[in-house]
C-alpha cells in the first residue's frame, strides 16, 4: 500500500468494520494487529496448549445490516435474523429446561407448562415485547449520540427525530414498558412477567451475563435486552468468531484495505492536538491524518496517547470509567462422555443464587457457587464463570486458578455426574490473562461496564459519545463507545462514519 490515510489500531471485529467501510468509501486503510493473528476477542488464541475451541466467546453475530452493508455474504458470511438454537437452564435433580425462542414452540411452552400453565402462557407475549424492545434499542445504537451542545443536537436532530418517532410506533403501551424496563432490575422484570422460579432465574442468568451485577441491581432489565439483542434471542448460534473474522478479513482485502498483524502500537503520535499517525513498539513510526482505535478507551487515550496531550478534565473523566471485568474461562478437554447436551446450558438455578454469586465480587471473591454458562464443542467443554473479580482481595490469580478450575468443575459436576470421570485436562483463562493477552483492561470483555452512567450519550464519557476525541482526527470505535458490550460490530460501524464526516 501507498501511504495510508487512515490507521485502524486493533483487529478484533470492531476494528475490521470500521476499517471495511472507510476503504469502501475510498480512504487508504492500514489495520495493526499487535497478536499474530486478527480477530481480537473472537480469535481462538489461548494462553496456554489450544484446545481447538473459541477461547472466549462460543459465536458472535454481527448485526444482519452491517453484513448485508458491506457485502459480507459474498466473503462466506450469511446472515441469519433468526438464529434459534437451545437455551437448557440445568436445574436441580437432573431436571432441564429447555427454551427457544421460535413462535409457537410447543417443545417450549410444554416445558414452561410444566413448571406454571400461566408464563406458558404469557411466554408468546413476553417473545413480542422483547422483538419490540430489540427493535427500538438497535435503532438507538445505529442513531449518533450528540454532544450537549447546541449545534450538535440540532445537527443531529434527524436521526434523533427518526429515533422517537419509532418509539412512537410501538404504541402507547409498549413503549411505557420498554422504557420501564431499561432502568428495572432483572428480577423485577421477570416478576412483571412470570412465576416460575426457574424461568425468572434463567432469563436473569443472560441479564448478568458479561457484567458485574446482579439480578437484583438497577439496569440489569437493560442488559438483558442487550444481551438478547446481541445474540439474536436467548442463546449463542452460529457462525463461530474464526468464520466472522475470516469473512472480515477478506471483505478488507477486497475492498483494497491492508490488515498488519503481529504490529503492536506503542503510542500514538499526537502534535498540537493533531493526530499524527503511531509509533510501533518496534520502533517504526507510520504517519497517517486520522487514526480509529478500536482499543478500549482508558488504553487508548491513557495508554497510547497519554494524558499531557489532553484536558485535564477529560483526563479524569477516563480515569473514572469502571471496568471491573468479573468473567472467568475454564475449558475442560473430556473423553466425550461428559454427557451434556449441545447448545447453550446454565446453571443459574434461581435469582437468589445468582445474586449471592455476585455478592462474592463485591468483596473482591470468587464466587463459591458460581453462575456457569455452558457451551460443548466435541469434547471441549467450555465454561463461562461468574463472578471471578481481577482485583482479589486476598490472593494474587497465580494462587486463585486451582480454586477457580476446582469450583468450576465441581459446580457443574453436580448437574452432569460423568463430568469428572471424563475429564482429562483442564485450561483456563483469569481476568488477567485476559489483560495480559487480549489487552483488555482490568479483563472488562465489554471495554466499561454496561450501568447506568456509562451507556448511550454518556458512553464513553458523558459529551464524548460521538467517536471523537479531543485530539483531531482521533476516533473510538472500539466497545466501549455508543453501541458497544459483546459482539454486534456497530461500534465499529458508527466510528467509521463519524470519521468519515470529519467531525
Amino acid at each position: 500500500m501507498s501511504q495510508p490515510d487512515t490507521l485502524i489500531v486493533g483487529g478484533g471485529h470492531n476494528g475490521l468494520v470500521a476499517a471495511i467501510y472507510l476503504a469502501r468509501a475510498g480512504r487508504k486503510v492500514l489495520v495493526l494487529e499487535a497478536a499474530s493473528e486478527a480477530g481480537g476477542q473472537l480469535a481462538n488464541r489461548m494462553p496456554g496448549k489450544d484446545l481447538g475451541a473459541p477461547a472466549l466467546h462460543p459465536a458472535g453475530r454481527l448485526r444482519p445490516e452491517i453484513i448485508r452493508e458491506l457485502g459480507l455474504a459474498r466473503h462466506g458470511l450469511a446472515i441469519d435474523d433468526v438464529p434459534h438454537a437451545a437455551y437448557t437452564a440445568l436445574l436441580p435433580g437432573g431436571e432441564n429446561l429447555r427454551l427457544s425462542t421460535r413462535r409457537g414452540d410447543t417443545d417450549t411452552l410444554e416445558a414452561i407448562r410444566r413448571h406454571s400453565a400461566r408464563d406458558a402462557a404469557r411466554w408468546p407475549e413476553f417473545l413480542a415485547f422483547m422483538d419490540a424492545a430489540c427493535s427500538l434499542l438497535n435503532a438507538a445504537y445505529a442513531t449518533p449520540m450528540p454532544r450537549p451542545e447546541r449545534r450538535e443536537i440540532l445537527g443531529k436532530a434527524l436521526p434523533l427525530a427518526s429515533l422517537l418517532l419509532k418509539l412512537r410506533r410501538l404504541g402507547r403501551r409498549d413503549m411505557f414498558r420498554v422504557i420501564r424496563s431499561l432502568s428495572m432490575s432483572a428480577r423485577e422484570l421477570a416478576d412483571e412477567w412470570f412465576e416460575a422460579e426457574p424461568l425468572r432465574a434463567a432469563l436473569g442468568a443472560l441479564a448478568i451475563h458479561g457484567v458485574t451485577l446482579g439480578p437484583y441491581s438497577a439496569g440489569t432489565g437493560y442488559t438483558l435486552i442487550h444481551n438478547w439483542l446481541n445474540r439474536g434471542g436467548l442463546a449463542h448460534a452460529s457462525p463461530d468468531g474464526a468464520a466472522i473474522t475470516q469473512a472480515l478479513v477478506t471483505a478488507l482485502q477486497a475492498a483494497g484495505g491492508e490488515l498488519r498483524t503481529s504490529a503492536p502500537v506503542a503510542r500514538v503520535l499526537v502534535e498540537r492536538q493533531q493526530v499524527k499517525g503511531v509509533l510501533l513498539k518496534d520502533g517504526t513510526e507510520i504517519h497517517a491524518t486520522r487514526v480509529l482505535s478500536s482499543a478500549d478507551p482508558r488504553r487508548t487515550l491513557l495508554g497510547l496517547v497519554g494524558a499531557p496531550e489532553l484536558p485535564t478534565d477529560y483526563v479524569w473523566g477516563v480515569q473514572s470509567i469502571r471496568m471491573r471485568g468479573s468473567v472467568a474461562k475454564v475449558h475442560l478437554l473430556t473423553d466425550g462422555n461428559h454427557g451434556l447436551p449441545e447448545g447453550t446450558l446454565v446453571v443459574a438455578p434461581t435469582l437468589r443464587y445468582l445474586e449471592q454469586a455476585y455478592d462474592a465480587a463485591k468483596y473482591g471473591e470468587i464466587s463459591a457457587s458460581p453462575y456457569l454458562e455452558v457451551t460443548t464443542s466435541g469434547a471441549v467443554v467450555s465454561i463461562h464463570f461468574q463472578f471471578a473479580p481481577f482485583a482479589l482481595r486476598h490472593e494474587g490469580w497465580g494462587d486463585a486458578r486451582a480454586a477457580l478450575e476446582t469450583r468450576a468443575i465441581e459446580t457443574l459436576s453436580k448437574y452432569a455426574p460423568r463430568l469428572s470421570d471424563s475429564l482429562q485436562s483442564v485450561q483456563s483463562i483469569t481476568p488477567v490473562d485476559l489483560e495480559e493477552h487480549w489487552s483488555l483492561t482490568e479483563g472488562d470483555l465489554n471495554h466499561g461496564q454496561l450501568i447506568l452512567d456509562q451507556l448511550m450519550f454518556m458512553r464513553p464519557l458523558p459529551g464524548w459519545s460521538d467517536h471523537r476525541t479531543p485530539i483531531d482526527g482521533l476516533f473510538l470505535g472500539g466497545s466501549g463507545t455508543h453501541g458497544g458490550g459483546g459482539i454486534s460490530g456497530v461500534p465499529g460501524r458508527n466510528a467509521a462514519r463519524a470519521a468519515l464526516s470529519g467531525r
